[in-house]
């Protein structure tokens, strides 16, 4: 069977230059349509039913169609590890640290597994184990969270928290669950539960009867066939347009000798076309599978009390437009890869953080680690997160000290001539991360400094001097003058107190530029905030530990006065 399946994507791939294996992907995404159609029919009543049919076709994908026998015995190991640690050390604090560990360190040794074989063309189970490790690693946190008293939670927590475990039976629907088994998207097993049982889609009492979404032979999920024929239209159009645009800026292209021979704007529109035939891949496949999952039911959102309409986007993990129209270096961060930013921050950051405490340092060097680690381990994805950490600094600052003189002092709405900074911050946010994720597509170290050195490395030389001159005494003009700028127009009132008089503009422009403080993809955004955290808990932490020796020391010397004073009473 598997060579009768091989044989035709092996053909079609030596015709069009790529591999078998890349066709049979996005086979399979394509396969999940109708699969995930016959899924929704599996009546509401039977999920037992529904579990067997994805398990079933699960193990297809992975040995029928990819002959993924090791890929198979990986996910066994990682699940079966992941479900037995939540149920033997279910009472410990530790427990999902230790799934954690477990998970994070079994994908470790598959990553570097598959930088030796250095086989890019084929595909191998590292993708769909990233996926798990979303998944799992999230159910051991929602294990723990369900041992806890509802007080100690967040909302977040509360929703997603599983008082018991679930049956062998549910979970192995989980993790199978063939139209996001192999690329994602990752969802928690409580969204997987609410499907499964149907009570996601139960309608508030709140939305009119009239408003509530049309269903089809009494069933209770929505119709979905128009969203989701969107997104496989969508997603097939840019897979087709990377096919096309591949052959032309391959990221091989950025260390051939042709590059050489054009000149420096030619090299920066290679370079960044480079990286949007890339992402157009990655467009292509998140949202063919986005909308396999629209289809079975498991994309649903909940649906808008005034209007009726149906919200399908509760599995998105790509935002085109977004990405390709970024101003500033969060908002690019932010539209990419979203179920994984969720789930750095749901099961990374805030978990490191003890309660009620505000994160620091520490959950932010977390959360940049498992990000790193996650990805996997050539020099060119850390080159990448390097880079990509300092932009986020100095876009910050531009942000908070530049985009202001852009605003009304008074009510914040744009002057006429914003649209010039909107203009010049989508260039330089674009051609910025167009210079940083050449390492990532690259991967080697030297041939990613090959590459940065052909446009003369403008984007660390730009931050670099866009961090030295906001380390300069230029930055406190810049804040001073703002502040001018605000009593001015009448903002704040002018104050016999100089500290009085420039503190309230100063708190109102950080209120007007400040963003989400939460890292995107494990990247910070302010490395030096950071950095003077940890060296002030260093201190704090010597400190402690200077008076609790003084302390000792006192004790002991007391005690050995003590005792000589008896001694001689003795005598």
């Amino acid at each position: 069977m598997i060579p009768f399946i091989d044989a035709p994507f092996t053909y079609l791939g030596d015709k069009i230059g790529t591999g078998g294996d890349e066709l049979k992907l996005v086979f399979s995404f394509l396969l999940s349509y109708p699969l995930a159609g016959v899924l929704k029919r599996v009546p509401d009543a039977r999920p037992e039913q529904k579990n067997l049919f994805i398990l079933s076709i699960g193990i297809f994908y992975l040995i029928g169609l990819f002959d993924l026998w090791d890929g198979l015995r990986t996910i066994l190991v990682s699940s079966i590890g992941a479900y037995s640690i939540a149920l033997f050390f279910r009472g410990s604090p530790y427990m999902p640290w230790m799934g954690f560990v477990f998970l994070m360190g079994h994908m470790s040794v598959n990553h570097i597994a598959r930088q030796a074989a250095n086989d890019p063309r084929s595909v191998d189970i590292t993708g769909a184990q990233m996926v798990l490790v979303m998944k799992l690693s999230a159910f051991c946190w929602n294990v723990a969270d369900g041992a806890l008293p509802e007080a100690e939670l967040s909302d977040f927590q509360k929703d997603r928290r599983l008082v018991g475990l679930p049956s062998l039976l549910d979970y192995a629907g989980y993790v199978f669950f063939f139209p996001s088994l192999l690329v994602g998207p990752a969802f928690d097993y409580a969204e997987y539960r609410r499907w499964l049982d149907t009570s996601m889609f139960d309608v508030p009492a709140t939305v009119d009867p009239s408003k509530k979404p049309p269903t089809r032979r009494k069933r209770k999920i929505p119709r979905s066939g128009t969203p989701a024929m969107l997104k496989l239209a969508t997603g097939l159009f840019f897979v087709l347009l990377f096919v096309k645009l591949s052959s032309w800026f391959a990221p091989e292209v950025l260390i051939g000798p042709k590059f050489l021979e054009y000149g420096f704007a030619r090299r920066l529109f290679v370079l960044h076309m480079v990286g949007l035939t890339t992402r157009l891949k990655y467009y292509g496949v998140w949202t063919l599978t986005e909308g396999s999952c629209i289809l079975a039911g498991l994309g649903y959102n909940g649906v808008d009390p005034v209007t009726g309409k149906v919200s399908w986007d509760r599995l998105q993990n790509i935002n085109p437009w977004g990405v390709e129209l970024a101003q500033n270096s969060r908002a690019y961060l932010a539209n990419w890869n979203i179920n994984t930013n969720k789930w750095l921050r749901n099961y990374i950051y805030l978990r490191v953080t003890p309660r009620g405490k505000k994160p620091g340092f520490r959950a932010s060097l977390a959360t940049f680690l498992t990000s790193a680690f996650w990805h996997g381990f050539y020099p060119g994805y850390y080159l990448a997160f390097l880079l990509a950490s300092l932009i986020q600094t100095v876009a910050k600052n531009f942000r908070r000290y530049f985009r202001p003189f852009f605003l009304d002092p008074k009510t914040s709405a744009p002057l006429p001539h914003k649209k010039y900074y909107d203009f010049f911050s989508l260039l330089a946010t674009q051609f910025a991360f167009s210079f940083t994720v050449a390492p990532f597509l690259l991967l080697g170290f030297s041939s990613s400094l090959l590459a940065w050195s052909r446009v003369y490395f403008y984007a660390v030389i730009g931050t670099l001097v866009s961090m030295a001159f906001f380390a300069s005494p230029a930055k406190l003009a810049l804040k001073k003058t703002l502040e001018r700028r605000a009593v001015a127009a009448g903002v704040v009132p002018p104050d016999s107190s100089t500290a009085a008089a420039s503190k309230r503009p100063t708190e109102r422009l950080q209120r007007i530029s400040s963003t989400d403080s939460l890292p995107v993809l494990g990247l910070s955004d302010d490395p030096q905030r950071e950095l003077d955290e940890a060296l002030a808990e260093i201190k704090a932490e010597m400190e402690a530990r200077r008076v609790e020796f003084e302390a000792r020391a006192g004790r002991k010397s007391f005690s050995a006065g003590a005792a000589g004073s008896e001694a001689k009473k003795t005598s």
